[in-house]
């Protein structure tokens, strides 16, 4: 059986006649009667009532008809369908993220990507860095948007594409009062800027460094800077859970500036004066295995890549 056969199928089922439909097809009726009977052979089905007059579809072929028109449609579009999958334009794309993207760079990104790619099928997985960076390895993600740095061990089979830099800002319990120029939800306005030196011992809501060891390193390297030693107070893996102990009054948090759209009751940001560290957040993916619909959102990602006006990134 082939499709060819089932193309005479059709064009029999169609017409109920074996000499239109092999002027259909522009061959003579033997070689279609034959190959009409070879179709019902492998299938072990009759598929027309033959007479002398008429051709008639069986219970059989009625029933068969749809699903052989749904095929040959299916096998018509399947060049179509490669050139797709060749140019990027259709497919499956499997992206880690950590929580802190969902609040910043992940949702423009995936506007933006849904907009060129409207045939693209994303599956998203929130995961920690290192969590992303196994994944990635084991081939259960094409691609993770991650804090870096690259673990060492890595670093000759995986790619990384800088994409967002944000400075930090403090997470405080609402409790601490309403600073002027404080907005009604928490959210400092420019210029209302607070020491992390006051707020020193208070205790610190951060990520185990074991899940998120650079990200860990750069807050402990912003109480160093100051000459001061943080009281961790709870660990979380989660940004959410993070900010909700905030919420809690379990103690204070730094915070990429994009946390702030996370307007949680109970919790205030505020600008840090002290410190221009920035936290920086980037897409990750193997480097031998870039497929086409890889290469789009690559190409998408270094589109809406940025820095905030007037950042630098520190060393």
């Amino acid at each position: 059986m082939d499709l060819r056969q089932l193309r005479y199928f059709v064009a029999v089922a169609e017409e109920r006649h074996f000499g239109r439909a092999a002027q259909r097809l522009s061959m003579t009726q033997p070689p279609l009667s034959q190959q009409i009977r070879a179709l019902e052979a492998s299938l072990g089905a009759p598929l027309f009532v033959r007479t002398n007059r008429s051709v008639e579809l069986t219970a059989v072929g009625r029933q068969l008809l749809p699903e052989v028109r749904r095929i040959l449609a299916d096998a018509d579009a399947l060049p179509a369908f490669a050139q797709g999958l060749a140019h990027g334009e259709v497919g499956t794309l499997s992206l880690g993220f950590v929580s802190t993207a969902d609040y910043g760079i992940l949702p423009p990104l995936l506007r933006e990507f849904g907009k060129r790619y409207p045939r693209v099928r994303l599956q998203l997985l929130e995961a920690t860095s290192d969590v992303q960076v196994e994944a990635l390895m084991d081939g259960r993600i094409d691609a993770g948007l991650f804090i870096p740095p690259v673990p060492a061990r890595y670093a000759n089979e995986l790619s990384y594409l800088p994409i967002v830099r944000e400075p930090l800002m403090l997470a405080l319990p609402a409790g601490r009062g309403m600073a002027a120029g404080e907005d009604a939800v928490g959210v400092a306005l420019p210029g209302d800027a607070v020491s992390l030196a006051d707020f020193a011992d208070e205790p610190l809501v951060i990520f185990p460094r074991r899940v998120a060891p650079a990200f860990y390193d750069i807050i402990m390297g912003c109480y160093a800077a100051l000459g001061l030693t943080p009281r961790v107070g709870q660990e979380a893996i989660q940004m959410q859970t993070i900010v909700s102990l905030v919420s809690a009054g379990m103690g204070v948090a730094l915070v990429p500036q994009s946390l702030c759209h996370l307007r949680r009751t109970g919790v205030r940001y505020r600008a840090l004066r002290e410190t221009s560290t920035l936290i920086e957040t980037g897409l990750l993916w193997r480097t031998a295995e870039v497929t086409p619909v890889l290469e789009g959102f690559l190409e998408t990602a270094r589109g809406v890549a940025h820095t905030p006006p007037g950042a630098t990134l520190t060393n």
